[in-house]
Order: structure tokens, then sequence, then C-alpha cells
């Protein structure tokens, strides 16, 4: 039988949700947080392969997708307000206990949600979705430290360049070795190029760039969560990301030592080139670890 995806929508603060969501309604929950610069159409491959099992539900974020995206000006674009809009779409749509996969901008907001609300949360999945200062690769980050550190049109320049449509193009393609690459769908990239193109992105995107150091200051706080809480974490990583490194991913063990760690010869957007390795291996997690 073919799983059955349904696209729908719900209203969060006055802002209209979009999310995609398959499985049995019944089923244990498995929550899909996307990254800079998608939105829920990177898990186009990994619903199918998981909603035998679960109820997999995936929404884009405000500002992204096809979620409401209001004007930076009328919208407080930071991840504390992303994750405060998550916890309540999650219970707008009924979920009490569920399972999280997150990814680059995902983690950030979805450990907010877990701080806030542990009980909720029966296992982490990371894919590439940092909690450590280890997991920051240098170069790519030094663009956008500096405009923390200093925003002025000056250092806004380079960090606006990765919304580009070859700032996005890149972040699909590095990494990702010969032999992968014509597994990298160029639907993907331009999708999200399109969306970044949209009228208000500029001001949205940098909003949230230049609010990310709030997340970092939040990483003592996230892994004191993982040691006190010792919430079954998975770690699935493009190995060859130069954004989120692989330090990253073993970081976790420091404060997790039954973290699983499987480091994938790909880049940043696993998914496009192992969405069934990454599919079995959440599966095989799940059944084992989630409380």
């Amino acid at each position: 039988m073919s799983t059955q995806v349904h696209y729908r929508t719900t209203t969060v603060r006055g802002h209209e949700v979009f999310y995609r969501e398959a499985g049995p309604a019944d089923a244990p929950v498995l929550l899909l947080l996307h990254g800079f610069p998608s939105s829920s159409h990177m898990f186009r491959d990994l619903i199918p392969r998981l909603a035998h099992r679960y109820r997999v539900i995936a929404p884009d974020h405000i500002g992204f997708g096809r979620s409401a995206t209001p004007a930076a000006d009328a919208f407080p674009y930071t991840f504390a307000e992303l994750a405060d809009v998550t916890a309540e779409f999650t219970e707008r749509i009924g979920l009490t206990r569920f399972a999280l996969y997150v990814q680059d901008y995902g983690a950030p907001i979805g450990l907010r949600l877990a701080l806030a609300h542990p009980g909720r949360i029966t296992a982490i999945v990371t894919q590439n979705g940092n909690a450590y200062e280890e997991g920051l690769g240098a170069a790519a980050w030094a663009p956008v430290f500096a405009y923390i550190k200093e925003p002025s049109e000056e250092t806004a320049a380079p960090v606006r360049e990765i919304r580009s449509p070859e700032g996005v193009k890149w972040q699909y393609t590095h990494g990702v070795p010969a032999r992968y690459r014509d597994l990298i769908s160029p639907d993907a990239w331009e999708h999200d190029a399109a969306s970044m193109a949209r009228e208000g992105q500029a001001e949205i995107q940098l909003a949230l760039i230049g609010d990310y150091g709030s997340n970092i200051a939040l990483y003592p706080d996230f892994q004191a969560y993982f040691r006190e809480s010792q919430v079954p974490v998975l770690a699935v990583w493009g190995a060859h990301d130069e954004i989120f490194v692989r330090d990253g991913a073993t970081a976790f063990q420091r404060d997790l030592p039954d973290a699983e760690v499987h480091l994938l010869p790909t880049g940043h957007f696993a998914l496009e080139t192992h969405a069934g390795q990454i599919a079995g291996l959440i599966e095989d997690f799940l059944d084992r670890r989630a409380r």
C-alpha cells in the first residue's frame, strides 16, 4: 500500500502554519523540524519511508516554505519565538508525546522546546543539528559571528549571500563525494532558492541569523538537559558538512554516553543522498530506545 501524505494548515498566534503529515493517527509521533534555507520539503523522501510505523509530522517554520511569512517588522523573528510557535503548534494538533528529528535551525528550535517541555520528548534524532561549539565550522560561521558582533551593512553583505541562489546550492552540494552528487535533485536547491527570493526574505533571514548567538548562549543549558534527562539521542551526521562539522556529532557522547553516532559520507543535507539509510537507522533506534 502506498503512503498517503497529507498537506495541512493550522493557525498559531494568528499565523498560518503549513505541515505535512503521514502515518496512522494512533502511532508513535515523530516531529520533523527543518533547517535553513529549507522547509518541510526537505523531508519529502523520509516521510514515506517512516509512515508505515510512525505518525510523521513536518511543519514549516514561520517565515519559511508555505507557512505565513509576516514582515520582519511585524513578527519577532527570533529562535525563542519560533520555538514557542512550534510548541503551540504541537498543542494545536493534539501532540502530547513525540520524538524529535532536528536539522540545522531545527535543532535550537527543537531543543528549546525540549527545555520547556522535557516530559513530552521521547527521543531526539539530530541530523547535522548542533548543540556544541566544536560543531561550528570556523570558515562557514566567521561572517555570521562578525555580523552578530558588529551589525552593519558591511558585515551584513557576506551574510546575505548565504541565501543567494549560489549560497543555497552550495549548502546542498558541498562535501558531497562525486559518487553521490547525481543523487541530489536540483529541484531541492531551486525550491529553496525560490523561497528565499520572495519579498521580505532578506530582512527575515538577516533577523534570524542575527539572533543565532542566542542559541550558542543556550548550549550549556542544552547540554545540562542531556546530562540530567539522558534522553535517547541518535546523531546521523553528514560527516563532510562544513557548516556543522563532524565534531558536533561525537560531542553528544560527552553528555550522553549512550548516544548513537553515525557519520555518513555526505554533506549538510544528508537526506538528499542517504534517506534510505537514515530511515533505517531511525526506525531501529526508535524501536529500541524511544521512551
